[in-house]
């Protein structure tokens, strides 16, 4: 068999490697083609186009793509179309898989959606092209899956790959140690996104609130994993990056953010995927978003839930402290940070009755959800 799959960002070439590698379990032999990162490369999948073309985030930010968007969409639907898979399986990136979904569908190629878009959160009309567009959709989230059975759209819960891969109970030692961090004293994780525009709106306001840390606490030291060596040079040019890796307070990375979220007492970071792995690893933290203006007054009118974050969505009311836009003022993150490390917040309980629920052996689940329906 030949499976269509395709991811467009970093988050979705981790589940596509998960879910790659589980379906191979059960049949070596398969053919993975589409759109994927390195590690989707890694499982055999042949990669059509470099996913980096795929990444941008926002309303507005897209358009500038849109010509370069459309044509690769285009060239998959007509590829796939030319040449059927058995399944195609379109991984997030809802605005850009979900039409060649719709379009395989109609022309009698099984399709799954693996990641829910945000149809509970905002634009819930789309829960109708949807159910046009797919033959099942696999959830991350309890939460998602209650939303589509209510409009009788096939789908399952696998929860999420994260919850299998992270410990109920992190060794923050051992995370140190391979840091080469001191075991004793207080470890700062920032975390300002993963893309260039997100970087570019919270890594000075997040290294200011470090430098006015550690010089309220003179045993804090901080860790700041950057995603990419675009992002990494982006960072090094700040002047509160310059000064605190000159006084020894901050340590750069290439990629190990979850390594230090695992050493972390608390983490200062930007809305994402990243807000669950500091929830599975059970820290204190301030999530913080912040998009260009245009978008953000778009998308803040359409918005149908009280929470942005995902600890928040899970626990069904506010676990976490958000900041949004002008809210994120260095002197705000450093004083509740503060207090975040200062106080027992009795949160750790509730992170582990999510971590539980959401931990199901999600790659295994989603495989035989493909299997099963083919």
């Amino acid at each position: 068999m030949r499976i269509g799959i395709l991811a467009g960002e970093s988050s979705g070439d981790i589940l596509g490697a998960g879910l790659m590698q589980a379906l191979k379990t059960r049949h070596p032999h398969l053919q993975f083609e589409g759109i994927g990162g390195p590690l989707m490369a890694a499982q055999g999948l042949v990669s059509r186009v470099p996913m980096e073309r795929l990444s941008v985030m926002g309303l507005v930010e897209p358009l500038k793509r849109l010509p370069e968007l459309l044509r690769i969409r285009r060239d998959i639907v007509q590829h796939f179309l030319s040449d059927p898979p058995t399944v195609f399986i379109g991984i997030d990136s809802p605005d850009f898989n979900l039409d060649i979904e719709l379009k395989l569908r109609a022309a009698n190629i099984r399709t799954v959606h693996y990641v829910s878009p945000s149809v509970w959160a905002w634009r819930r009309r789309r829960i109708h092209n949807i159910a046009r567009a797919v033959d099942l959709v696999l959830t991350l989230f309890p939460f998602e899956a209650s939303f589509y059975r209510g409009h009788q759209v096939p789908v399952d819960f696998v929860g999420h790959p994260l919850a299998d891969l992270i410990p109920l109970e992190p060794d923050r030692a051992a995370a140190r140690q391979q840091l080469g961090l001191l075991t004793t004293g207080e470890v700062l994780a920032l975390l300002p996104g993963s893309r260039l525009g997100e970087v570019g709106r919270l890594g000075q306001p997040f290294l200011q609130a470090a430098a006015l840390l550690c010089k309220a606490r003179s045993d804090l030291q901080v860790l700041l994993p950057c995603a990419t060596p675009a992002c990494r040079h982006l960072l090094e040019q700040l002047p509160e990056c310059v000064s605190l890796v000159a006084e020894g307070r901050l340590q750069l990375s290439d990629g190990q953010s979850r390594l230090a979220l695992q050493a972390a007492d608390g983490v200062l970071l930007a809305s994402g995927t990243a807000t669950l792995e500091a929830l599975l690893f059970k820290l204190p933290m301030l999530v913080c978003y912040r998009m260009a203006p245009l978008s953000y007054a778009i998308i803040s009118r359409l918005l149908k839930v009280p929470y942005f974050s995902l600890p928040n969505l899970l626990a069904g009311e506010r676990l976490v402290d958000e900041l949004v836009q002008e809210q994120v003022q260095p002197q705000v993150l450093a004083e509740r940070m503060q207090i975040l490390l200062d106080s027992d917040n009795g949160l750790q309980s509730r992170y582990l009755a999510i971590h539980q629920e959401l931990r199901r052996g999600a790659s295994e689940r989603a495989a035989d959800a493909v299997m099963a329906l083919l």
